[in-house]
Formats: C-alpha cells, structure tokens, sequence
C-alpha cells in the first residue's frame, strides 16, 4: 500500500490545485471554455456543497455519464475529494444497459448529457435522488422533497456565505481519505447478463499517477489532447488525473475523433505526449506513410544503404510534425499495434511505444519508454508497484499472465463468484492473456484466454454479449463475433433443421440473416455494430467443456465464408 502523504490520491490533488492556482487545467476543445486550478477548485467546492444538500455520505455512488468535457471531470473530481465513490458510464452504452449500471452500482446521484438521458425515465432508476444535467448543472429530475432546498441560487447562497471574500488557495482542503478506501466502480460491460463493476481503490489510480510522475511522463506544463473516453481506465489514468496533478493542461474532444479531427488538435495544441489505441496511428500511418514508400521510386531507394536512412528521415520528421511536432513520445495501449506499423516505426526510430493494462488494474502493468521499446513487447512490469508472473507455461514459456501489487483491483462489486476466480488468496490477479516474460521483465502477449476486442476509440467490446443476442436470432445455431481491421463481423453456423423445416432457399436464408443483422444491431451501442454475416456450414470445434475454440476462426480466408449484409445498418 502506498503510504507516502505524497501518494495519498485526495492529497495529491488538494495539493496541484493549490500549487497551480492560476495555470489553465481543463480546455473544452472546440470551444472557448477553458478552467484553471483555482476555477476548477471552486467548481468542486460548489459541488461538494451540492453533494452536502442532496444528503450524500461518505462512501455513497455518484454516476457520471456524458462524453469528454470540463464538467466530467469537475463532477469525477468533486467525487473522488469528497469521498463519494464515482461510477463513470460510457457514454455508448445504450439506454437499458446504461440503467442497468446505474441500478447494480446503488448510484444516490447521477450527472448526464441531455443525449444520454434521453430514453431514460426517473422511475426506472429509483435509487437515484436527482439527476443533473453535465451541459451546465441545472437539474434535470429529482425527489419532489428536494426541489426546493436543490436549486443554483441555494448552492451559491450558501457557498457565499462559507466564502464571503472569495474562494482561494488556502482553502482548498480535503477530509483525509485513506488509499485503502474505494475510489470507483469502472463498469467492464454495459449488458445486464455480463456487466462486472470493478471496484478500484484509491491506491490504485494512485499508483498509476506515481508512476506516471516518476516516469515524467507528464509534468507541470505539460500538454495532453485527450480524445479516449474518461470513462474508460485508460484515458481517465493518464490524460486526466496524472495530467492535472501533475500541473498539466488537458485539451478534451468531445466528439468521436477522426483522423482528420485529431490532426488539426495537435497542431494547434503540439501535445508533449500522446496516448493512443493503435487504430488512430495505423490510420494516420496508410494515410500518410503508405502511399508514399509503395510508389516506385520510393520503394527502390529504400532498398539501397544511406539513400534509405534520407528517405526515412525525411518520412520521420513528416510524421513529428504531423503529431505537433513537440511529443517526447506516442503511447499505444488496448491491444498491439498491426506488426508492419510497428516494424516501420521502429525502423525510422520513431518515438512510439506499447504499455500493457486493463480495467482491473487501473489501467496499467508493463510499460518502457520508446527508447528502450523492444518490438513485439508491451514493455517492463512496473518496477515496485508491480509484479507479474506466467502460470504453467508451456515449453515455450507461454501461459496466462498473473500480476498483483498496487494497481490491483478489490474485486467486482456484488460479484463475489466472478471475484474468487480472478484474485486468487494471495492477490495474484488472473488477466486472461496468454504470454511470456523474459529475464529483463518485458512481457509479450501471445494470445488472448479472454476474447476482448477494441472498439475505435478504446471502447471494450465482448462477443460473447453480441453473440448471446444473435444467437437468439431466427435459424441461427451458433454464432462468433471477429474483428476485421476496425470492423465487426459475425460467423454464424445456421440452424439447418430449422432452415429446412421452412424449406428456405439459400436467397431466403441470406435475407433472414440481414434481417437478424440488423434487428441485433437496434439492441448494440455504436462501436460494437456488426457489418457482415458470414455463414458457415459446419459446427464449430469446441473444447471438452463445449466452449469454442476460437483461435481456430480468427485467421481463416475470407473465401471460406459466404457473405451476408453490407457496412449499412
């Protein structure tokens, strides 16, 4: 446990927003909203005064559901200093499955975008006490005893008079709040049937800042463009939290990123580090870098010594300059970057390099800087705050990676079944991955026991959600959801005694299965949209325990499967 005042998570930004009073903290890309520390101070203290009118205790659950902007994070902020538990909720997640969070997590408030709150009605999340807008505060629905007491005009009469000369550094003060205690409720999944809230003490982020700090991955000045959602563990850990204690300044987009979009940002923010999933590089890369070392010319002087390294450099700085020109390096996490992408970029010396994480460790476990990136790997176990091991490896030293230390999770919340078979007694936590660890402590994914996919913007995504809800579909047997590039795709082995019972033609099959596209499509948020159906006509392989054996279908020919729908839902 990480025991230093220094590393204690309330203190650490109790500290930065006195410290950087008057530096710009927060920035609503697009807009002309930016915070400073000792604005975004004094948003908190005035929620805090909210969270005391709406009778919150320590311990209670705020949820927080909306895409990336100033007001996410003063409300996750204002949570976490006031000793509340914050529940993030991915702003794709559907309306049901969205409620369903709100519900299992016992959240007492709940701060939304007016989109997302949309489809949802007060009397399906009766826990809640009221419901505010994340636009700008005002409340959307609450328990009719509150309405008079709830108001801005109450809020601020009373933070006035706790504050009749102004809000200032010297008071900035938190309640201690030991890192042992609970800081947040990160929701894997958004399905009733598969949702696992993993319970993330405050040591946790913690620990991730810390290292973040000591790795002087960000400092004061530093500038971030945030564009991973804050909801996931990913982009909240290092754009937000080790960002704005360490000093930094975040420029959040709100909207899904294009590379186009993403571009413009940092050539006009010239982040000094970037944090990415490989989908945006890879795009930027065929993009910008393909096109041009396939021509002719190009591709010959590559293959010919010293006439390469001119070329090369001249694509490297190309590809500096597109980034901002000012980045000490790219970070990639969520899943490997495609080999030939990252073969290319270690081979200009780009300054690019691979962590390895996941939810239920806050996010991170292994990371190195590019300097000493070794290809294939996803970095170094954190040095102190983490351990890792492989369990009964094969003879090639590949089997599952177990890690425990100070990024470990407690557990899932109201799910002590699924718990127990992740920590073992003695804190070592089951990832799902299988891998190796050489002798210098670099870890090197070699497959997946989970099937956790990446969605294009960092999202988590489950087949085994899609594939429970298509497999109740009309004459579908079976079903398996791959990833294509950055696109889902269903196989699906028919149900040919139902097929045949109805006599179908093989164009009448066709059309059932577009319709079953696009009927579990209505049920899936965004990221997780199916665009084709291939059919296959042989049940699939299964383990003793009738599980399928996936890695079998991740690689077969697009030749093998007849191809039902289009990329139009």
């Amino acid at each position: 446990m990480l025991t230093s005042p220094q590393d204690n998570l309330v203190k650490i930004f109790e500290s930065s927003l006195r410290e950087n009073w008057v530096a710009e903290a927060v920035t609503d890309y697009g807009t002309s909203r930016t915070l400073t520390y000792g604005e975004l101070a004094t948003l908190i203290a005035q929620m805090h005064v909210l969270f005391e009118q709406c009778g919150i205790r320590k311990n209670d659950k705020i949820a927080v559901m909306g895409k990336n902007n100033s007001n996410w994070v003063v409300t996750y902020l204002a949570t976490v200093t006031y000793g509340a538990i914050i529940v993030p909720v991915l702003q794709d997640f559907k309306a049901n499955d969205a409620i369903h969070i709100i519900n299992h997590s016992e959240a007492k408030l709940l701060f939304i975008s007016d989109a997302n709150w949309e489809g949802i009605e007060h009397d399906q999340i009766p826990a809640v006490m009221a419901v505010f807008s994340l636009a700008d505060w005002h409340p959307i629905s609450m328990h009719d005893d509150m309405i008079a007491t709830i108001t801005p005009d109450a809020i601020f009469g009373i933070f006035n008079s706790r504050y009749p000369n102004g809000y200032k550094p010297a008071d900035v003060h938190y309640d201690e709040r030991p890192n042992s205690e609970v800081a947040s409720i990160n929701y894997t999944s958004g399905t009733t049937g598969f949702s696992k809230g993993v319970i993330t003490p405050c040591n946790a982020l913690a620990g991730n800042i810390h290292f973040a700090l000591e790795s002087r991955l960000t400092f004061r000045g530093a500038r971030h463009v945030t564009f991973l959602p804050l909801a996931h563990a990913y982009g909240c850990a290092f754009d937000f939290l080790s960002c704005l204690a360490a000093g930094g300044h975040t420029y959040l987009i709100g909207r899904t990123p294009s590379a186009k979009v993403l571009l413009k940002a940092f050539s006009e923010v010239k982040p000094t580090i970037i944090l990415s999933v490989p989908l945006i590089l890879e795009k930027i890369y065929k993009k910008m870098i393909a096109p041009q070392i396939s021509k002719a010319p190009v591709s010959w002087v590559l293959k010919v010594p010293y006439l390469d390294e001119l070329v090369l450099g001249k694509i490297r700085e190309q590809l500096i300059n597109a980034f901002g020109g000012e980045f000490s390096q790219i970070i990639i996490g969520g899943a490997p970057l495609n080999a030939e992408v990252e073969a290319f970029l270690l081979r200009i010396k780009f300054p690019v390099t691979v962590g390895y994480g996941m939810t239920e460790t806050a996010p991170l476990i292994s990371f190195t800087k590019w300097e000493h990136f070794r290809a294939n790997s996803c970095g170094q176990v954190l040095a102190g705050l983490m351990e890792a091991k492989i369990d009964n490896p094969d003879a090639d030293g590949i089997g599952e990676i177990l890690v425990r230390g100070e990024n470990v999770m407690y557990g899932y919340y109201k799910n002590d079944e699924a718990t127990q078979l992740t920590i073992t007694p003695d804190g070592w936590l089951h990832t799902g991955d299988l891998g190796m660890i050489d002798k210098d402590n670099f870890i090197y994914i070699k497959g997946r026991s989970k099937t956790m996919l990446l969605g294009p913007s960092g999202q988590n995504i489950y087949p085994e959600e899609i594939e429970a809800k298509l497999n109740n579909m009309p004459y579908v047997m079976e079903s398996l959801v791959l990833q294509r590039g950055t696109q889902l795709v269903a196989l699906v082995c028919p149900d040919f005694e139902a097929v045949d019972a109805e006599h179908l033609a093989e164009e009448q099959l066709a059309e059932a299965m577009e319709q079953n596209r696009k009927e579990v499509n209505k049920l899936l948020a965004a990221y997780e949209q199916i665009v084709k159906i291939k059919l296959y006509t042989h049940e699939f392989e299964k383990t003793p325990k009738k599980s399928i054996k996936r890695f079998l279908y991740t690689s077969m020919a697009e030749d093998r499967f007849v191809e039902i729908g289009s990329n139009n839902s």
